[in-house]
C-alpha cells in the first residue's frame, strides 16, 4: 500500500500520448510533473505513445525517440522494423487474451503483451531514473514505489487485467496480487484533481477561492477527452470531500484519433488514383511524420487555417500521375496547394471533428437527461483532446445556457495528477455505480414449474432433485456500491460427502438473469 512506499508514481498510458507524475508518499501538495522532448527542441507534458523494435524484435525506442528514429530510417530499411502507435485501442471492445498479437505500421506482428510491457518498462525505468536524480542520486527500486496506472473507465475487466499482467511483465510488481499496483479509472482520476480546483474557473491551482471540494453537494460531469476514447463520469462532493458517483461511467471510441482517420481519408480523396496508398506503402516514415504533424496541430487553440508540409516523396508520386500537383486540388472543397504545403481551411478542419463531437454531445445529452442528474451544475473538460478549440466551442454552444463549462490549465495533466492523489487515498471515491450485474452460479431445489428440465440434477446420496447453473445476483447494474461494501451468499454442499467446490462468478449487462451462461 501507499503507506509502505516512499513514492507514488502515476503513469497515464494514453492512446496518443503518455506521461507520469510522482510525489513522496508522505506529501500530496507537491506533485512533480515530468516534461518531454527537450532533446528534440520540444517541452511537452506527455510523449507520444509510440514504440519501436528492431528487426530482431528487440526494444529500441519509446516516445519522441521512437518517432524520430523511425522517421529517420530509409524506406528500404523501415519495413524490417516494428513501429507501433495507437495500439492501446486494441484493448477496447476486443476479446483480450495474453497471447494476442498486434500489427505494426508495416503489417509485421508482435505479441501484444510484449508491446505493452516494454512500453510500461520504459516508463518505469524513466521514472526511477528521474526520482534518483531528484533525490541526490539515492538508489531506489520498484519496491519503494506504489504505481498507479490509468485506464479508460469504459474498458472491461479483461482489458484491465491485461494491463496488470503487462505491468508484472514490465517489473512494476512481482505478482498479480501485489498491492503496489493500483489501476485507476481515467475520468475518476481527473475528477479527483478537478475537485480541489477553484469553482470560479480553472485559472490557477489552488488560491484562496472556494474549491469544489469545499462545497458538499456540488455535482459535476467530467468528460475525459483522450486520443482513443471519450470517457464520461459524474460525481457529487460529499461532506468529507470524498466523491459519490452519480451515473455509471460511459463513453466510446470517439477520441482524437478519429479526427486523424477522417483527415487521412480526406488525403486519399485528394490524392486519388492510388497515389496516397502508394505513398503510404512505399514511404511509411514520411507518411507517419505527416500524420504526426497533423496530430500536433489539430488541438490548436486558434481558428486559423492549417498549413501542412507536403513531403518530397508524396510530391514525387503525385507528379508521376499529373505533372502539376495542384491539379489534384481542383474541385476539392476546403483545401488548396500552396507552394509545397497543403492548406486546409478552418471549416474543413471542423468537419474532421464532426463524428467525435456528435457522439460526445449525444452521450452527454442522454446522461444529463437522467432524473439523478437534474442538479448537475458543471461540465469539466479534461484530457489532451480537450485543448482543441473546435471541440470546446461545440460543447460550450450546446450546454452553456444550463451548465458552467470549465477546462483546467494543462488539461492533459489532470488525469495523471489526479491519479497520484488517488494513489495516496483510494477511499477518496466513496461509492460507484455498478456498470454490470455480477453474480455467482448456484444450485436450488428443482421446481418443474420454474426450472428448465435440462438443468435438473439428482443427488447420488438421497435422490435430492436440484437445478444447476442458476445465476444468483450479488450486485445489479446501476446499483450504488460503497467502496467497502460486501455482498454475500451462504452455500451448502449438494452432496453429503463433498470435500471441495469451485465457484463460478459471472457478469451481464442485463438487470437480472436466470441461468449463468458459458
Amino acid at each position: 500500500m501507499a503507506s509502505k512506499s516512499l513514492f507514488i508514481v502515476a503513469i497515464d498510458f494514453g492512446t496518443s500520448y503518455s506521461g507520469y507524475c510522482f510525489s513522496l508518499a508522505t506529501q500530496t501538495d507537491q506533485i512533480r510533473q515530468v516534461y518531454w522532448g527537450q532533446e528534440h527542441g520540444l517541452n511537452t507534458l506527455k510523449t507520444p505513445t509510440c514504440i519501436l523494435f528492431n528487426e530482431k524484435r528487440e526494444f529500441q525506442k519509446f516516445g519522441y525517440d521512437a518517432v524520430m528514429k523511425y522517421n529517420s530510417l530509409p524506406s528500404s530499411e523501415a519495413h524490417r522494423w516494428y513501429y507501433f502507435h495507437h495500439f492501446k485501442m486494441k484493448l477496447y471492445n476486443q476479446k483480450i487474451t495474453s497471447h494476442m498479437k498486434l500489427d505494426a505500421d508495416n503489417g509485421k506482428r508482435l505479441p501484444a503483451l510484449t508491446v505493452f510491457s516494454e512500453s510500461l518498462r520504459y516508463m518505469k525505468d524513466h521514472a526511477l531514473n528521474t526520482i534518483q536524480e531528484a533525490s541526490y542520486q539515492a538508489v531506489y527500486d520498484t519496491d519503494d514505489v506504489t504505481w498507479v496506472v490509468t485506464v479508460p473507465a469504459i474498458w472491461d475487466a479483461s482489458a484491465r487485467q491485461f494491463m496488470r499482467l503487462a505491468a508484472k511483465e514490465a517489473g512494476l510488481i512481482g505478482d498479480m496480487l501485489s498491492e503496489k499496483l493500483i489501476i485507476a479509472l481515467e475520468p475518476e482520476a481527473a475528477s479527483i484533481w478537478c475537485k480541489q480546483l477553484p469553482q470560479e474557473g480553472f485559472v490557477a491551482e489552488g488560491g484562496h477561492r472556494q474549491k469544489f471540494e469545499e462545497s458538499p453537494g456540488t455535482q459535476y460531469v467530467v468528460v475525459d477527452c483522450g486520443g482513443g476514447t471519450i470517457d464520461i463520469t459524474a460525481h457529487e462532493i460529499q461532506k468529507n470531500q470524498s466523491l459519490k458517483e452519480l451515473h455509471k461511467a460511459s463513453g466510446g471510441g470517439w477520441g482524437g484519433s478519429t479526427v486523424d482517420e477522417n483527415f487521412k481519408e480526406f488525403l486519399k480523396e485528394i490524392f486519388h488514383e492510388g497515389v496516397w496508398d502508394e505513398y503510404a506503402q512505399n514511404h511509411p516514415t514520411e507518411c507517419q511524420q505527416m500524420m504526426y504533424n497533423f496530430g500536433l496541430q489539430k488541438c490548436s487553440s486558434s481558428k486559423d487555417d492549417l498549413y501542412l508540409h507536403c513531403y518530397h516523396n508524396l510530391t514525387k508520386v503525385a507528379e508521376r500521375k499529373h505533372k502539376d500537383i495542384s491539379r489534384f486540388f481542383k474541385d476539392v472543397e476546403g483545401a488548396e496547394w500552396c507552394d509545397g504545403s497543403i492548406m486546409i481551411t478552418y471549416e474543413k478542419m471542423k468537419s474532421f471533428f464532426a463524428y467525435s463531437i456528435r457522439q460526445t454531445i449525444d452521450a452527454l445529452l442522454e446522461i444529463l437527461s437522467k432524473p439523478e442528474m437534474t442538479t448537475v451544475q458543471y461540465i469539466l473538460l479534461v484530457g489532451g483532446f480537450a485543448s482543441s478549440i473546435i471541440l470546446r466551442e461545440e460543447i460550450y454552444e450546446t450546454f452553456r445556457e444550463q451548465y458552467h463549462i470549465l477546462c483546467p490549465l494543462e488539461a492533459q495533466a489532470a488525469i495523471v495528477k489526479g491519479a497520484v492523489l488517488f494513489g495516496h487515498n483510494q477511499q477518496i471515491v466513496a461509492s460507484r455505480i455498478s456498470a454490470l450485474t455480477y453474480g455467482v452460479a448456484v444450485c436450488e431445489t428443482f421446481d418443474i414449474a420454474v426450472h428448465d428440465t435440462q438443468k435438473k440434477r439428482v443427488s447420488k446420496a438421497d435422490n435430492y432433485e436440484y437445478c444447476t447453473d442458476l445465476f444468483k445476483k450479488l450486485v445489479g447494474i446501476g446499483d450504488l456500491v460503497a467502496v467497502d461494501e460486501v455482498a454475500s451468499y451462504s452455500f451448502t454442499p449438494v452432496e453429503p460427502d463433498q470435500t471441495s467446490v469451485a465457484f463460478g462468478f459471472y457478469c451481464t449487462e442485463k438487470k437480472a438473469a436466470k441461468y449463468k451462461s458459458t
